[in-house]
């Protein structure tokens, strides 16, 4: 198994908040040494038990413990196997010339475990890859295939960790896949019309063409074109249903298939790509506008803002003649100062755009109940995937237990439960479980951002 060099067609972007305010957040490697122990003054003493919770995934959306963010695509190949190809980027790799040819090199083990969801998730197949990744002058990203025996007829799930050998981190990730449809997502492939190149991300630009790979010999092409999903989620306070997904189209066209058929998706919206008009399965691609996932026009960066005031405020802002001034308004009336307004867009806004990379579903990422959560509360501190969904937790403030010249300090949180939805457009869809029985402090989170202050649960005099 070798490291295939490929380049990418998609330019890399900056993503300019606005003028005054903000810049994007480059990359940062921090290392923190957490130091844990038992301290004993003549008059107090205390205990703090550290634990290392090797089930809390909570570095995969958190950049800052994160350095690798690498690509996925899984293609079923034949009726007996699958493809799994990773991207990595290479601003995410380190690379060291410490090894005996003395060149800059990557060093990555990569292990997959791949489970028969169809069966309770047994474990059907298991590999283990040692990958040196050389530095080519020019080379933006480097791919990896894996081969993964999966049968046909059944639903699969991969495991899928990485671990850089250099800096000692690792990522984990779980990949569904589908093998018990001839329409499933797995059997189709979208490459770059002009240079041939394979895309892993299906949100696409309106100016973008692409062609479309499909494993079956396939006569006739339908493109169904769904309006974009442009609802705000509904705050966790809130004991109410989510809402339905829209699977009406606007319109279906018929098209003679070739895989040279030059493809592109002007309008903002969703395209479901499929062999069969009467049913809903195939390839979706999205359009969310040439700014995804970052956002630089007044008009877009202010519908965000509505999970710190409300639609009225929103339509006011967006109507006015000077949408920018309105915009910094806003903001100014909350801090007070032209300083803090910056401090709160940057940090407001990299959690807008890093919501658009985590959780875009069949709608961008800040709208959903994940990205709602994420933008206000912050990264989690603890997170939990299960077979159904996923469980956040964010440290609370910390109470001491006990009496006396000795006690011991323990650590709550509050936990919110996200469950999976099916939904035929994204593998990605994930809604908030709401109970009575959660206090989400959501009406004090507004109201500590309103007044200027970044709300943390841990840190109530704010940031």
């Amino acid at each position: 198994m070798q490291a295939e060099n490929k380049l990418d067609n998609i330019k890399s972007r900056k993503f300019v908040i606005f003028n005054r305010y903000m810049k994007m957040m480059g990359k940062i490697y921090n290392i923190f040494l957490i130091l844990a122990g038992i301290i004993i003054l003549a008059s107090c003493g205390s205990i703090k038990k550290e634990e290392t919770d090797s089930r809390d995934l909570s570095y995969l959306y958190n950049p800052l413990r994160n350095p690798i963010h690498p690509r996925y695509q899984i293609y079923n190949i034949s009726e007996d196997l699958s493809e799994l190809t990773i991207k990595f980027f290479t601003n995410d790799l380190f690379f060291t010339e410490a090894n005996p040819e003395g060149v800059p090199k990557a060093e990555l083990i990569i292990i997959y475990r791949l489970y028969d969801m169809s069966q309770g998730r047994v474990a059907v197949d298991t590999g283990f890859y040692n990958v040196n990744i050389r530095k080519a002058d020019g080379n933006r990203q480097y791919t990896y295939t894996i081969p993964m025996r999966a049968a046909a007829g059944s639903k699969y799930e991969a495991e899928l960790v990485i671990r850089d050998l250099i800096r000692n981190t690792r990522i984990q990730t779980h990949l569904p896949f589908d093998k018990t449809s001839e329409l499933s997502n797995n059997n189709f492939k979208v490459r770059g019309h002009f240079n041939k190149i394979e895309l892993f991300n299906p949100v696409l630009r309106s100016s973008e063409f692409i062609n479309l790979l499909y494993r079956y010999p396939m006569d006739s092409l339908f493109i169904m074109f769904f309006q974009p999903d442009d609802a705000s989620p509904i705050p966790p306070s809130f004991l109410l249903p989510a809402r339905n997904i829209n699977t009406n189209p606007e319109e279906i066209v018929a098209m003679v298939y070739s895989d040279t058929l030059p493809l592109m998706f002007p309008n903002r919206g969703i395209y479901l790509c499929t062999t069969d008009s009467n049913r809903l399965e195939g390839y979706t691609l999205f359009n969310f506008g040439d700014e995804f996932p970052g956002m630089s026009e007044p008009e877009t960066i202010i519908d965000p803002l509505i999970y710190l005031t409300n639609e009225e405020k929103i339509q006011e802002m967006k109507k006015s003649e000077r949408a920018k001034v309105a915009l910094d308004e806003f903001w100014l009336e909350i801090t007070g100062n032209i300083e803090r307004s910056r401090e709160l867009i940057r940090i407001y806004y990299n959690r807008v755009i890093y919501a658009n990379y985590f959780f875009t579903s069949h709608k961008e990422g800040w709208r959903t109940d994940r990205g709602m959560i994420y933008i206000i509360y912050g990264p989690p501190d603890k997170v939990y995937k299960t077979l159904g969904g996923e469980r956040w937790g964010y440290l609370k403030k910390q109470v001491k237990q006990g009496w006396g010249i000795r006690y011991k300090i323990e650590d709550e949180y509050l936990y919110f439960s996200f469950s999976k939805r099916e939904n035929p457009f994204s593998t990605n869809d994930y809604i908030l479980v709401r109970s009575e029985s959660v206090t989400s402090y959501w009406d004090e989170a507004i109201r500590t951002w309103r007044s200027g202050i970044v709300f943390r649960l841990d840190n109530p005099t704010g940031i």
